[in-house]
């Protein structure tokens, strides 16, 4: 499944992320590469600063998880500590696919879901486009400020080379409740049709019979 989700982030939040951002030290981007990802990783993060990065998170990872659409498209298990990038001219992200496993020891989660959250507008910089490959082809993405991309991390994916100006961004992944895609992508659309039956048919046998089969079909595959 791949999902724009829009306004997960308003300007007064984006403002804030923005000028922790300015404050903040970058560093090479491939420093934190596995040996594949590091041949075709070219930008920079943010450096790790716990009070900076507390901040961050409270804006960007709190406005995210809480959103609706991503608790229902992504069914969140666990949810990654986010990296904060930032590309300028000259810099892009070849072809690649997320590592299957991450994070340290003890502390472990299979990424389902990748999401990137653009904290900054497409009229920034020039180039930079999220590209991801799908079954119908590949997918060329340039999002508004605050809005996310949800995608499977199988997918590959690369992000064309900034020609002008600043790309900035969060990244995070998920392990999901529900680990094939496909089951996901069948369960979010029977939330659609359940949430649109609730809100015009709410006492009707059909929104009954359609909530009655989301519920239960997420307590047959989630992994908990």
């Amino acid at each position: 499944m791949l999902l724009v989700i829009p306004g997960v982030l308003d300007n007064r939040k984006l403002s804030q992320v923005r000028s922790l951002l300015e404050q903040g030290r970058f560093m090479d981007g491939r420093l934190s590469a596995g040996k594949t990802a590091r041949r075709v990783k070219h930008n920079e993060e943010l450096q790790s600063d716990a009070h900076r990065m507390e901040q961050l998170n409270k804006l960007v990872m709190s406005s995210l998880v809480q959103h609706p659409l991503y608790q229902a498209a992504a069914m969140p298990y666990r949810v990654a500590t986010p990296y904060y990038a930032r590309y300028t001219p000259g810099m892009s992200y070849g072809d690649h696919v997320d590592d299957p496993v991450m994070g340290p020891p003890g502390g472990q989660y299979r990424s389902d879901i990748s999401t990137t959250v653009f904290l900054n507008g497409p009229d920034d910089y020039a180039g930079g486009e999220l590209v991801i490959g799908t079954t119908y082809g590949d997918q060329s993405l340039k999002p508004a400020a605050g809005d996310a991309v949800i995608y499977p991390s199988s997918s590959l994916h690369h992000i064309n080379e900034i020609t002008a100006g600043e790309r900035l961004v969060a990244v995070t992944w998920t392990q999901s409740m529900l680990r094939d895609p496909q089951q996901r992508e069948l369960v979010f659309e029977l939330y659609q049709a359940r949430e649109s039956l609730l809100e015009s048919e709410p006492e009707s046998e059909v929104a009954t019979r359609v909530d009655h089969v989301y519920v239960n079909l997420v307590r047959m595959w989630s992994e908990l």
